[in-house]
């Protein structure tokens, strides 16, 4: 948790992870299946075959298989190719969003509070997702080189501690009032540890309560 000065604050700060949170899934199988061919993702998964039966054995971490997957399935790709598809992808996913959690959020921009999605995926597809929710985006960067996906990432793997140092990094938590954090796995816990309200998906207990009050400083998102 982190430490409180004594100055009154009067915004909060609302941490959300993406996957297996705010969205019931895993996005980033969906998002292969939604922009290449079946023809692709067999010949590419093939090369990939040990690590993908080690990753769902449990022997090969997340943290390690998303980029491997990410290099293998999308390096050499047009990212004109992506983006055309990336807009109608986002849409797809804010209806399909856990509806508790989605809730969750709306009280917390009703509020006025500072809403970021904390996510280890990647900014391709989260950025526009954010731009419907209308809420700011620490995830996975990117790279692109002369109109092409690289398969690489601009930024390190948004997960574990890497989660903590990107928010410490962006936000000065002495400026908010309370910090509130959602997520699901042990990759959030470090995220989870700068919460004075940290709630982790699955365990028997509520949501933070959330007492409306005026609109603050937030628009209302725009609904799909």
């Amino acid at each position: 948790m982190h430490a409180k000065s004594e100055t009154h604050k009067t915004i909060n700060l609302a941490l959300f992870d993406f996957d297996g949170t705010l969205y019931p899934k895993d996005s980033f199988t969906g998002f292969i299946f939604f922009t290449l061919s079946k023809r692709h993702i067999v010949k590419k998964g093939l090369t990939i075959l040990p690590w993908i039966q080690a990753y769902y054995l449990r022997l090969y971490p997340a943290h390690a298989m998303r980029p491997r997957l990410f290099q293998t399935m999308f390096g050499g790709i047009s990212a004109d190719v992506v983006e055309n598809l990336v807009y109608e992808y986002a849409k797809q996913l804010v209806k399909k969003l856990d509806p508790d959690l989605l809730q969750q959020l709306y009280l917390h921009q009703e509020r006025g509070d500072h809403i970021v999605l904390v996510s280890a995926s990647v900014d391709l597809y989260l950025a526009p997702i954010c731009e419907l929710l209308n809420i700011e985006l620490i995830c996975t960067e990117t790279e692109i080189r002369h109109g092409i996906l690289t398969g690489r990432y601009s930024s390190q793997d948004c997960s574990r501690e890497q989660k903590k140092l990107r928010i410490l990094q962006r936000y000065n938590l002495e400026d908010y009032q309370h910090i509130y954090a959602y997520g699901n796995s042990e990759e959030d816990l470090d995220m989870l540890s700068l919460a004075d309200h940290p709630y982790m998906m699955g365990q028997r207990k509520s949501l933070p309560e959330l007492k409306p009050r005026e609109i603050g400083l937030y628009q209302s998102p725009k609904r799909a």
